[in-house]
């Protein structure tokens, strides 16, 4: 078996961030934010992160850049955080979790109708492996399931799937970093989000202290941060390995439950955590990667420019 290059295993420790951030994001909401506000949240997630990265990058779509932004961001941002809200808000326990950890097995669907890539029997076992062990972590007790919530989950899933595999296939436009391409997905989907929040629950809510640090935390850490170094590893690995590195973020959210919340973890939670962890290494294994990171390299270092020299970039 041929050796995987150092530096393709850095770009997917790297990436693997963005998901594990995202696995604090339940305990950053039930503990800081205010409750019953998931459109708020979503917006005050997105849209500041977003105009924030258009202020440094000082960088615009341009011609059929501005569909494809809007696109991505809808997919990504815009349809997603919304569902993602509210499936947690209407589902038991850890079903949201649970629809959610089907991702890999959408991204290797829609890349095989989109990318032309034909998933491997193995590509197929390992995703379901990962989610079934998924739902050993966060699948407690039986409740009824909530129809809505099944739909929204499952819409939030396929919208971030989607996206994924759209943002491998559409690249970026040349001299654009993925910082550039982050800010305008985070501002569209906010954009898309606000009439939605103002509509739905009205006038923001008084904010605490807490909640004042809990939001900067989604916006700055959770999301601005988290999503660019997403995008940055979409374009240098493979759909699937990016789709493969999505069970990280339910793991870590029970991790977090158990180490800063004081929720138990039974053998057969840690038993779950093993497999799904396991399979989202198997997810990795595989070729085509070390040589979108060879291809890549030379942009990636002029894109880690964007933070220093913005007024250069036109």
């Amino acid at each position: 078996m041929a050796t995987r290059p150092h530096g393709t295993t850095a770009v997917i420790a790297v990436t693997a961030l963005a998901p594990v951030s995202w696995g604090t994001t339940y305990a950053v909401t039930t503990e800081f934010l205010p409750p019953d506000r998931p459109l708020f949240t979503a917006l005050l997630r997105a849209l500041p992160a977003g105009l924030l990265l258009l202020a440094v990058t000082r960088v615009l779509p341009r011609g059929a850049w501005w569909a494809k932004a809007a696109v991505l961001g809808a997919l990504n941002i815009g349809a997603f955080f919304p569902l993602l809200f509210v499936a947690a808000y209407r589902l038991p326990g850890g079903m949201a979790a649970v629809v959610g950890s089907a991702g890999p097995l959408f991204v290797v669907g829609l890349s095989a109708l989109l990318l032309g890539q034909r998933p491997a029997p193995r590509t197929l076992l390992t995703g379901l492996a990962a989610a079934f062990g998924v739902s050993l972590v966060v699948l407690k007790g039986a409740g009824a399931l909530d129809l809505v919530g099944v739909l929204a989950a499952l819409a939030s899933t396929v919208s971030m799937a989607a996206g994924t595999v759209l943002t491998k296939r559409w690249g970026r436009p040349a001299g654009v970093g993925p910082l550039a391409l982050t800010g305008w997905q985070l501002t569209a989907g906010g954009l898309l989000i606000a009439p939605l929040a103002l509509l739905a629950e009205g006038a923001p809510p008084a904010l605490d202290g807490r909640a004042v640090g809990g939001y900067l935390y989604l916006a700055l850490a959770n999301t601005a941060l988290a999503y660019w170094l997403w995008f940055r590893g979409i374009g240098r690995l493979t759909a699937t390995q990016a789709g493969f590195l999505g069970p990280l973020s339910p793991l870590t959210a029970a991790v977090v439950g158990w180490a800063a919340l004081g929720q138990a973890l039974t053998p057969v939670q840690t038993a779950g955590m093993a497999l799904a962890f396991g399979a989202t290494v198997a997810g990795q294994l595989g070729g085509g990667a070390g040589r979108s990171f060879r291809k890549t390299e030379k942009n990636d270092r002029k894109d880690s420019m964007d933070l220093t020299v913005p007024a250069l970039r036109r």
